[in-house]
């Protein structure tokens, strides 16, 4: 396969046909505002023929976990879907979603590569953010991450995780005024000017609010990423910036900056590691990509039931339908798919979780619109060629198997929650590596003849691994799901 490109394309994008409005690539991801990933990592064959790297087994198997966490990125989108299901993501109570694009799609690359976080953060990573927050103080070691500020009250905080990508919060608030006696008197952020946005005040303008967050974005490595000033939170103004990496824009790598209404920085997150380029693998075009996408939404509409046929009666040849007359149901009570437009397709990379570290890997962003007129969400589908990626474990669930409800850690002591009964004996067993750790819990029915209440209670077991927990993933080895710390 040739890989050589037009002197005019400093994208290094291959061309077929023409694309869609690819020209605005940055500005219509920003305006999407990446409503809400879709994960979707490999549903149908096909692909490209093999290509640079990744060809010569160079390339390592993508291990894609099997569930991806939402972005929490923003949305233009006016209409919310229903709780839990992000901005463009099929409901999986509701019908199957079906995506056509408006017009032709492009290639893309042959081949790019993932970015991943590796390492730890430095104390002096941590003071460089601090300052430019103007959060007075040193850093100090809190478990497993740095803080800077007051965690007892009212006050300015900073956290940030030790382990890569370094994920850093950051929120200032201010003790109410005192009341005087025999007032009523209101909770809540007292002054502008304080540290704290004022209810009702006004929102400083877009230029105000990049100036305002521009030395936050230095000291966290953003300062020249693409940047969003749109987003409103009442009189609170976000700065959202999204780094182009290895010349490609990017999906759930934000940085937010909250600027109030006085023009200081109220709150804010994002990662303070450096990504690090990571193994190339070969990729398909936006075509493909769409197939497999539309390919993994069908099965997950109505709880992944097939579309029966319709009730009504058919009408014959040359008669009309009533204009009253209610749309074909199915006999089934199931709907028919739904179709959304495609009106761009974007080569980039989108954050994912390999072997439980987040990876931003090389994905197809689609500018998706619900209706004629209607709000734009961005979708994203793993563009990696599916030979090169990993399927992951098959839940186990043979008879006995119990899900993990929640897991405490020390070092390298686990303590796993489950529900099980007294009349069986229970064993819990950790399969580790680099990014998770998978936790089996095995239940063996006691073997004597006597008779046993089935009552269930709250059981916990300890697994003792290799090495501490540190911030590996922990894995529910019987439902393939991530288990909640409590």
């Amino acid at each position: 396969m040739s890989t050589e490109r037009p002197d005019n394309d400093v994208t290094g994008t291959r061309r077929r046909r023409p694309p869609l409005a690819v020209a605005s690539v940055a500005a219509a991801v920003l305006l999407a505002g990446g409503g809400g990933a879709y994960w979707a990592s490999t549903a149908s064959d096909g692909g490209r023929a093999e290509s640079g790297a990744a060809a010569k087994g160079e390339a390592p198997p993508l291990a894609l976990d099997a569930a991806a966490a939402d972005t929490g990125s923003r949305s233009s989108a006016s209409d919310s879907p229903p709780p839990g299901i992000a901005p463009g993501e099929p409901d999986p109570g509701g019908p199957p979603v079906v995506y056509r694009a408006a017009g032709d799609l492009p290639d893309g690359p042959d081949e790019a590569a993932v970015h991943e976080a590796r390492g730890t953060v430095a104390s002096a990573e941590v003071a460089r953010l601090a300052k430019a927050l103007g959060i007075p103080g040193s850093p100090r070691a809190e478990g497993t991450s740095w803080v800077v500020g007051d965690d007892d009250g009212p006050g300015a905080l900073l956290k940030v995780t030790k382990q890569a990508p370094g994920t850093w919060t950051f929120a200032r608030t201010t003790p109410p005024k005192p009341c005087e006696p025999g007032k009523m008197c209101a909770n809540g952020p007292t002054e502008p000017g304080d540290g704290a946005s004022e209810p009702g005040g006004d929102p400083v303008s877009e230029k105000a609010a990049k100036a305002a967050a521009a030395p936050v974005l230095k000291a966290a490595g953003q300062d020249d990423a693409a940047l969003d000033a749109g987003q409103l939170m009442g009189g609170v103004r976000v700065v959202n910036a999204d780094p182009e990496i290895d010349g490609l824009p990017t999906y759930g790598w934000s940085t937010g900056v909250q600027v109030g209404p006085d023009g200081k920085v109220t709150g804010g997150s994002g990662h303070l590691k450096a990504l690090e380029k990571g193994a190339v693998y070969p990729a398909v075009g936006a075509d493909e990509a769409l197939k497999q996408l539309n390919a993994v939404n069908r099965g997950k509409g109505d709880g992944g039931r097939d579309i029966g046929g319709c009730a009504t009666p058919v009408p014959l040849e040359g008669e009309q339908k009533a204009p009253s007359e209610p749309q074909c149901v199915p006999s089934n009570g199931k709907r028919a798919p739904v179709t959304q437009t495609v009106e761009d397709a974007v080569f980039g990379l989108a954050l994912n979780y390999v072997d439980g570290r987040q990876t931003l890997v090389p994905s197809w962003l689609f500018t998706v619109r619900q209706a004629p007129g209607g709000p734009e969400n961005t979708v994203s589908q793993v563009a990696v060629d599916p030979e090169f990626i990993e399927k992951p474990d098959a839940p186990a669930t043979p008879s006995g198997d119990r899900k993990v409800t929640s897991y405490g850690a020390d070092g390298r002591t686990l303590e796993v929650t489950f529900w099980g009964g007294v009349c069986s004996t229970y064993t819990a067993t950790a399969k580790e590596s680099a990014g998770q750790v998978r936790i089996s819990v095995t239940e063996k029915p006691q073997e004597d003849k006597k008779a046993c209440i089935m009552i269930a209670k709250e059981l916990t077991r300890t697994v003792t691994l290799e090495k501490p927990l540190a911030d590996r993933t922990v894995i529910d080895a019987a439902s393939g799901g991530a288990v909640p710390r409590g």
